[in-house]
């Protein structure tokens, strides 16, 4: 305890350059990721795309990331098992920051999409297991996060396929399918703002002192939900003015 309150500005400051490296692991491989396919079909430019993420990641970090943080923070290990040794406990999550903060840099200029999950995961696990037991390690959880890995894929891509398909019935394969998405686009965007929403209601405002019941948040979700999708269908109108007024005859309805 000693060493810490010693050299506790070192720790702070190590801690903060460590986590910073870690986030630009971060940008580099997982926003690049998420945003990837909007700038590979030129919805987004690369600047557009990564103005787009420092507010989304930085609101998901905020409004949802507080479960996240808190299986990482005691979920994997239990911090009570070293309350005797708290300086083993600080060295070893400096040490799991800066691993999985170089993993990321090795796979972002291999160019290998890898997950931040995993790399933090597996550092706290490596850092448990070699520095204090393999008893130390809440196997469950890891056993629980590991499966979410196998599954998280799979389950992705029935949705993806799922969704994929509507949109070909729906709009692409159409006669119109400007005019089919102006009738089911919207709801898509619906579809999103409710999911989004429910999981920050339910989930990511807890620990910022924001509890809300189920009820509560089913009705919340449901607004913002119909008001993006109503911001959607005046966005398409937009869109099929501006299209019309240039002469794009692949826009007229």
């Amino acid at each position: 305890m000693e060493i810490i309150l010693e050299y506790g500005t070192v720790f702070l400051i190590s801690a903060c350059v460590f986590g910073f490296f870690m986030a630009w692991g971060i940008g580099a491989n997982d926003v690049a990721n998420a945003m990837g396919t909007s700038v590979g079909t030129r919805a987004l430019t690369l600047g557009q795309a990564i103005l787009v993420a420092c507010v989304f990641e930085f609101a998901g970090a905020y409004l949802a990331g507080g479960e996240v943080t808190s299986t990482i923070r005691k979920g994997i290990i239990d911090p009570t098992i070293l309350s005797g040794s708290p300086n083993l406990l600080v060295y070893g999550m400096l040490s799991s920051l800066l691993a999985a903060g170089t993993w990321l840099l090795i796979a972002s200029f291999k160019g290998w999409p890898v997950s931040t999950t995993h790399s933090i995961v597996g550092a706290i696990v490596g850092f448990a297991a070699v520095g204090i037991s393999l008893e130390a390690v809440n196997w469950s959880k890891v056993t629980t996060i590991a499966a979410s890995w196998l599954t998280s894929p799979f389950l992705a891509g029935v949705i993806a396929f799922s969704l994929f398909k509507s949109v070909q019935i729906l709009i692409l394969n159409t006669n119109n399918p400007f005019d089919n998405a102006k009738k089911y686009v919207p709801f898509y965007m619906f579809l999103v703002g409710f999911v989004i929403s429910m999981v920050t209601f339910i989930k990511g405002l807890k620990h910022i002192g924001l509890d809300f019941s189920l009820q509560e948040s089913l009705s919340y979700s449901l607004a913002v939900g119909v008001t993006i999708s109503l911001l959607g269908t005046a966005f398409l109108r937009s869109i099929e003015n501006i299209s019309k007024q240039r002469g794009d005859k692949e826009f007229d309805g």
